[in-house]
């Protein structure tokens, strides 16, 4: 009896390799994805499995910017000096209106901008408002922005920090526009630098522009009613601003109508 001869392990390799070329690689588990040709935007990655979700790129806050006078048009906010850290605002109702809104601001921190300390008082301007070219006599108030330097008056210095000359001179008497005493108006001053030597007293009467372009423009103690050219305000406060603004501060005064300050 013959026994059947069994295929030689060389016949048997070639016979597997053509069997697994015609069925393919389908029927074995694969261990890369399979490729997607058209992908959109990719988003934050996250592992569903793990519970984790990567954390979106953290956003900048720009810093402040810093606060300003309201009311001040880009000219005036110009005019304001850079090392001016007190700044006077007087605000006139209308160019030919003689009654005013005063208020102190303070700068302390350039970076946060300006920052109201005191007001809004009262406060009173020239009989005939407000103008850009003051001339002498012309019962107007000169719009801009200038610096305070120096202080008086007829009574003795109230603690102020600029440098106070205290004179009989400063004494006044008579009636203003309406009738009202104007005496004690200036037991209390500060001279706006309008036409006028920095560092003497208020009385001094240099006028650099002039002497038809006026002078003697102050800051002084209210007596009821409108000035010559001056801005007053009620003596409680100018006592209040002269204990407040400090030479080391560089204090100005910005004053005019609310129209022209605009500008």
């Amino acid at each position: 009896m013959s026994v059947p001869r069994r295929p030689s392990a060389l016949l048997a390799a070639p016979l597997l390799a053509l069997l697994l070329l015609l069925t393919g690689c389908a029927s074995a588990p694969s261990s890369e994805p399979a490729s997607d040709p058209v992908r959109g935007a990719a988003g934050p990655r996250s592992d569903v499995a793990s519970g984790h979700r990567s954390s979106p790129r953290a956003t900048h806050t720009p810093a402040p910017t810093p606060a300003e006078i309201p009311g001040l048009g880009p000219g005036t906010r110009a005019s304001i000096p850079e090392d001016a850290r007190q700044a006077f605002v007087v605000t006139g109702e209308e160019a030919d209106a003689n009654q005013s809104s005063a208020t102190l601001y303070s700068r302390e921190d350039s970076a946060r901008g300006w920052k109201p300390v005191a007001g809004p008082w009262q406060a009173h301007n020239g009989m005939e408002g407000w103008t850009d070219h003051h001339v002498a006599g012309d019962l107007r108030s000169p719009t801009g922005v200038y610096s305070l330097t120096d202080a008086g008056g007829r009574l003795p210095d109230p603690g102020a920090l600029l440098p106070y000359d205290e004179h009989p001179r400063f004494a006044l008497d008579g009636v203003g526009f309406f009738g009202e005493p104007l005496e004690g108006s200036f037991d209390h001053v500060i001279a706006i630098n309008y036409n006028r030597t920095e560092g003497v007293s208020p009385l001094n009467r240099t006028r650099p522009l002039g002497l038809g372009r006026g002078g003697g423009i102050w800051i002084h103690v209210d007596h009821g009613g409108p000035t010559q050219g001056c801005v007053s305000v009620p003596e409680n406060r100018m006592k209040e601003l002269l204990r407040t603004l400090d030479p080391e501060l560089s204090p100005v005064i910005v004053m005019g109508d609310a129209q022209s300050l605009k500008r």
